[in-house]
Parts: C-alpha cells; sequence; structure tokens
C-alpha cells in the first residue's frame, strides 16, 4: 500500500531533469503498489521546496511535471534530496490535497511521504489544533509533517535526525517515513515500523564496510507528550528520577538519545561521490543499484553530507535486533521487472509459471535420489516433528495456497493441520501453545495481517515458519526459520505465479517431514514424480489460452459466475473466483460441489455460468453428480476436464482438457485456466489488468 521513493545525491553532479526522471521512473516501478494519485518534492531553482501533486497514475503526474516550464530542468546540482510517492488512499479520497508529500505549513519547511497507517491520527491532531496548527488534508499523514514542525519550533537545538527520532516514538500503528526539509538542506532521514524500507547504495569507489554499525545514544532529552483528557506538552526539563517513575502507559512520546559515537558508514575516501535511495521495493532503484539495506523497525537512517547513519532509541534488555545492518548485494535484474513482449505483467507472470515453478524446486528437489532438502528449515525438522499441530495462516491467495495443501500435509505428515485466515485469527485470538509450529504464507513478506499474527504467536513461544517470495522482508526476519518462494518479481496486483509457488513450497515442506517414513514411500514417489513434470504441463496448459479467450467472449458481459469443485481442486474454485472478483469486479462464487444441494443449487439456471473442475481421482464419481445436477436445472455447465476422460466432455457445454497429474498436484493445472480466464475477461470490460481498482500489491494496513 503506497510506494516510496527518494533519490539523494552527494558530489555526483545531476541535472533538474535527471533527478526528475530518477523520480518518474521510481514511481513507475513501485505503482503495483498504490495508484489513485502521486507526487514529488524537490528544491527549485530559489532553493525552496517545490511540491507537485496529481490525482491519477504516474503518467498524469509526468504530464504535468513535464508541462511546467519554471522548473530550470537543465542546472545542475552536486547535492541534491528529492523525494517521491505513489498513493493507495487510506484516509481521504484521491486529490492533489490528499496525496503526498504532505508539508508542514505553507513554506514547506518539512515534507513527508508515509506508507501504512497512524492509528493515534486523530488525539495527535486534537493535540496540535489546540496548538493552533491548520489542517488542509483528511489524510493521516499531515499530523507528521506539522507534528515535526511543532518540535522543531519548541526545540530548535534537535538535529535533523533526532527530530524524526522524537516524531517516530509518538506514532502508533503502521509506517515508513521519509523526510525532507529546506531547513536542512541535504538531508534525508527515513525510518520505519511495520512497513517495508529499504536504503539503495550507489558509488564509484569501494565501501568501506559491508555492515553498518547500528548508534545507540547516551544523551538523554525528554520531549514527551502525555495523552488523557487533552494532550499536554511536558517540560524539556522534566527530573530524569521523576520520569522513571512514569510508566510507559499513556505517553505519546519517550526519550530522545543522542549518540556520542562518531561511528559512521562513509565511501572509502573523504568527499567522494556517492547516490542514496530509499524505496519500499528494490525494483524502483534496480536500475541504477543491487546494493542495498533492510531497514528494521524503529531503525532511523539519516543521510548526511554523503555519509549514511542508522540509529536506534536505547537498546531495550529484549531488543534482539543485530548490531550491524549488511548491505546486501541482490541479484534481480531489470529484465524480471519488465512486461518484455507481453502486454501487462500479469499475462507476462501467468506465462512465466513453468519457469517459477522450476525455480521454487531448483537445487531442492533430486529427482534421481526422491530426495527434498529445504535449506532454511533443514536444522529445525527435529523440532517440528514433535510438534502438536501445524497451523497455516495466511490471507487473500495465501490463504488458498495453504487450503490447497492442507490435505497432502496431513497426509505425509500425519500431523493435524489447521488454516486460518490472519485478520480472523487475530480477531478471535486462537489459543496458540510453545509446540504449535505456525506457518505465516505471504508474497510480498509484509502483509500487515499475516505479520501481526506473526508476532501474536510468537510472543506465545510457538516456532514460527515463513513462506515468502520477499527476501529481507519483515516475515523473513521475524520467522525463526522459513522457505523462499523463489518465484521471482510479482507485480502484478493480482498473484499468480506467486500462487502455484507457495502450493509446492509447501508440497515440498510435506515431503521432507515423511522422508523417514517406509509406509509413505511409494506416495512420495508418486508426488517427487509429478513434480518432475510439471513444468512441461503447464506449458501444455498455457496453449489452451485461445479456447480460454473464447469462453472469455462469451462470459465478460454475465452478471456473476460460479466455480464448482471439490477434494484437492476446492482451493482452486476459491482462487479463480477470487481473480474474476478482482480483475473483471463480477461477482464469483468458489463452491464445494459436496454443498451444492445445501444452497447454491438455487443459483443455477440457463443464464447463470457454472465452471466446473472435474478430474480423474477419488471424488470423480461425486464430482460427476453435481454436473448432472447443474444440467438437470438448465445449466449449462463449462468444464475443465483431463486429456484422457472422454466422459465428462459429454456432459458439457464447453470444455478445457489438461493433463493428468498425481491428485495433489492437481490444483496447480487447473487454477491455471481460471487465471487465463479472468485475465481475458477483465481485458474485454476494460478493466486494468494489473492495478484494478481499489487494490494494492502490499497490504501493509490491517
Amino acid at each position: 500500500m503506497c510506494g516510496i521513493f527518494a533519490y539523494i545525491n552527494y558530489l555526483e553532479p545531476k541535472t533538474r531533469k535527471e533527478i526528475l526522471q530518477f523520480l518518474i521512473s521510481g514511481l513507475q516501478r513501485l505503482e503495483y503498489r498504490g495508484y489513485d494519485s502521486a507526487g514529488i518534492a524537490f528544491d527549485n531553482a530559489e532553493g525552496k521546496t517545490e511540491i507537485i501533486r496529481q490525482s491519477g497514475k504516474v503518467k498524469v503526474l509526468e504530464n504535468e511535471i513535464w508541462s511546467r516550464d519554471d522548473l530550470s530542468v537543465d542546472q545542475s546540482l552536486d547535492i541534491h534530496v528529492a523525494i517521491a510517492h505513489t498513493r493507495w488512499a487510506t484516509h481521504g479520497a484521491p486529490s492533489p490535497i490528499n496525496s503526498h508529500p504532505q508539508r508542514s505549513d505553507e513554506k514547506q519547511e518539512f515534507v513527508v511521504i508515509h506508507n501504512g497507517i497512524v492509528t493515534n491520527y486523530k488525539d495527535i491532531k486534537q493535540f496540535l489544533t489546540k496548538k493552533g496548527l491548520t489542517f488542509e488534508s483528511e489524510t493521516d499523514t499531515e499530523i507528521i509533517a506539522k507534528l515535526i514542525k511543532h518540535i522543531h519550533d519548541n526545540h530548535p537545538d534537535l538535529t535533523f535526525r533526532e527530530l524524526v527520532e522524537q516524531v517516530a516514538l509518538q506514532l502508533e500503528g503502521a509506517f515508513a517515513l521519509v523526510f525532507k526539509s529546506i531547513l536542512y538542506p541535504g538531508q534525508c532521514v527515513a525510518t520505519r515500523r511495520g512497513s517495508p524500507l529499504l536504503v539503495g547504495i550507489k558509488t564509484k569507489s569501494s565501501l568501506s564496510s559491508d555492515h553498518i554499525p547500528v548508534l545507540f545514544s547516551s544523551k538523554d532529552i525528554l520531549v514527551r507528550l502525555r495523552s488523557s483528557s487533552g494532550l499536554r506538552e511536558m517540560d524539556l526539563q522534566t527530573d530524569l528520577k521523576r520520569q522513571k517513575d512514569i510508566t510507559p502507559t499513556g505517553l505519546i512520546g519517550t526519550k530522545i538519545q543522542r549518540s556520542d559515537s562518531t561511528t559512521e558508514f562513509t565511501p572509502l575516501s573523504d568527499h567522494a561521490e556517492v547516490e542514496y535511495f530509499y524505496a519500499s521495493d528494490a525494483s524502483a532503484f534496480i536500475e541504477h543499484t543491487n546494493r542495498v539495506i533492510f531497514l528494521e523497525d524503529d531503525d532511523v537512517a539519516a543521510i548526511e553530507d554523503g555519509r549514511l547513519t542508522i540509529h536506534r532509541v536505547r537498546r531495550d534488555f529484549d531488543d534482539k535486533s543485530p548490531l550491524t545492518r549488511e548491505i546486501i548485494t541482490l541479484k534481480l535484474e531489470i529484465q524480471a521487472i519488465m512486461k518484455g513482449n507481453f502486454s501487462s505483467f500479469m499475462q507476462k507472470e501467468i506465462f512465466e509459471q513453468p519457469e517459477s515453478v522450476f525455480n521454487t524446486m531448483r537445487g531442492r528437489v533430486n529427482f534421481e535420489n526422491e530426495t527434498v532438502i529445504l535449506g532454511g528449515i533443514k536444522d529445525y525438522i527435529p523440532e517440528i516433528k514433535r510438534c502438536r499441530r501445524l497451523i497455516l495462516i495466511g490471507c487473500g491467495t495465501s490463504y488458498h495456497s495453504a487450503i490447497a495443501t492442507r490435505t497432502i500435509l496431513e497426509e505425509l505428515t500425519e500431523l493435524p493441520v489447521m488454516v486460518e485466515l490472519a485478520s480472523d485469527f487475530l480477531d478471535n485470538e486462537r489459543p496458540i501453545y510453545r509446540d504449535d509450529v505456525c506457518f505465516f504464507i505471504s508474497q510480498s513478506g509484509e502483509t500487515a495481517d499475516t505479520l501481526m499474527a506473526l508476532k501474536y504467536c510468537k510472543q506465545r513461544g510457538a516456532l514460527i515458519v515463513g513462506i515468502t517470495n520477499t527476501v529481507g522482508s519483515s516475515i523473513c526476519r521475524e520467522s525463526h526459520c522459513g522457505v523462499h518462494v523463489n518465484a521471482g518479481p510479482e507485480i502484478g496486483v493480482a498473484s499468480t505465479k506467486a500462487y502455484t509457488s507457495q502450493f509446492i513450497s509447501l508440497v515440498m515442506f510435506a515431503l521432507v517431514l515423511s522422508e523417514d517414513r517406509i509406509s509413505m514411500r511409494p506416495r512420495r514417489t508418486e508426488i517427487i514424480q509429478g513434480l518432475k513434470m510439471l513444468p512441461d504441463q503447464i506449458n501444455s496448459v498455457l496453449k489452451l489460452d485461445d479456447q480460454v479467450k473464447a469462453i472469455a467472449e462469451e462470459l465478460y458481459t454475465k452478471g456473476s459466475i460460479m466455480i464448482m469443485g471439490r477434494g484437492y481442486n476446492h482451493a482452486t474454485c476459491l482462487e479463480g473466483a477470487l481473480k474474476i472478483k478482482e480483475l473483471t469486479y463480477i461477482p464469483s462464487e468458489g463452491v464445494l460441489a459436496g454443498e451444492l444441494k445445501h444452497g447454491p443449487l438455487a443459483l443455477v439456471d440457463e443464464a447463470m455460468p457454472v465452471i466446473m473442475i472435474v478430474t480423474r481421482d477419488k471424488v470423480y464419481t461425486k464430482c460427476m453428480n453435481a454436473v448432472q445436477q447443474v444440467t438437470a436445472r438448465g445449466g449449462r455447465p463449462i468444464v475443465i476436464c483431463e486429456e484422457n476422460d472422454n466422459e465428462t466432455p459429454t456432459m458439457a457445454y464447453k470444455h478445457l482438457k489438461i493433463p493428468h497429474v498425481v491428485d495433489c498436484l492437481q490444483g496447480i493445472l487447473t487454477v491455471i485456466p481460471l487465471q487465463l480466464l479472468s485475465y481475458h475477461i477483465a481485458v474485454l470490460r476494460g478493466c486494468n489488468v494489473d492495478c484494478p481498482r481499489n487494490l494494492a500489491k502490499s497490504v501493509t494496513t490491517e
């Protein structure tokens, strides 16, 4: 939700035009995170902050920027800070005034961009309003810009970094923030809590270190706000001893702490050229550099005079974060986030699935020896085998991948498996025990509900296993162990290849846990050989694209669609219905075929499109009964069946034939026609395939 991008050049001359092009390019790479409005802030020819904001997609902002003739675009700048943002609206409708960057005042002394939600913004807004500040937007972000100015006006001796620390201490909720100020030229400060934020580094000289020390403070400065019947500012010189007697409850802020350390990160030689990038996702700057730092919660990353420092408030006893931040070299290539010859990212990602599922298995499944090794969980296998139950937790598509693999997990591990929606799991405060193993499944690794559920389970002593597609994500760092699904970058908001890779990752986990069970060997052999054939079989299914498009041409004007199946294909029905809802805005329902007579059959008539999944497995006869019930009521079922099945097509209005595969892997092949169908219907209806309305790729708010 929302994309953050900032660019800082130090002694590396860039024209204002180049800087603006960097901002626009970065936002376009992040547009999948938010696309209802966008904005930028940079220094104009007079040395003041210029803000340009527009509703709509980044292209609208770009047109507005290049239509301006007062920007002195050819002026070269040795040192400059520019920030940019693409928004997914939470507080306030999309409009230029609600877009980011948000400003502190008409002079625009402080500007900020924000990803996340500030849950206590009303209290802070009430406090600032009583202080005489007025607000121009409906956003929760504006209070951040106003708050930093208020603190600065009352304590002008604080550094920019200390101001940001104080602001962060007083905010509740999830956020990633980047600040720029005309009062601190050439400086840029960022912080995060619960929302992702990365630092990219580009320098011509060698880096002084691959690790940046985290600095902790030694000098206390008290700037505290109390929340009670109203907010009131506490005395800066409050006695330290008295403060020890005040419990944290009810305090919006605590201490700012200055560091007496001079340890900093800088290029190897003094005054060396360096460029920095802040972004929500490495895809925003991967064309410029692949050296990144993943910031941890409550890190404050400050850039001044070409030097980067990372600070935290005083280290608490239970603070387990490492004392350094590693500079990681990413293997992501710019080609991976380009559309290539495809019309959309979603179409590209659907057709990448033969490669993505192979990459998920590569180096892990030995088809000759029929062994599976998952290095990320290898050391925890004995502990997992001793657990009392497995709990799979996710949202949306990730939740469906858990449903799809629950049965095979129970069969091979002989452990009870629970599947939970992360939001519902938290609402009901499910009991968690120390001998539980909890899997948290998320494409981005930043999904807010899933991350909060993870912390809930971790506090109760459960073993945490992360299943993500993003290296360095919050779920990766918070988990005890995990599996990276290796699907590659997924830009389209509607997940496709990440789903099939999550599916395979969970199947591989089941294979690992059953490796020493003689009774399971025939079943394991069957599944492993099925995995071996999957890439070629997916290619065969993708060749049905023209047939799927022809079906889409009949369905795109319909008012609703029902998708039906049972057994291993139940999850496919749910996932297919979700894709149709997400992309086409047509109400669609995934129905368990066994429940047909208990309500859904009332919807069936000649006008109701019914898609049925019927494969040759132990529930085949029951699925055929459901087909007969639909046709008996005048329904015209569109059936997805197997190539060796000649009976089922005779009862179908239309049919699609897919290759036969072992039952527990059927969901990978049967979901692909539904992905293609949702894509083609969306195109025919004129919908934006990559950026469906009201949705964002990475859901970092509750």
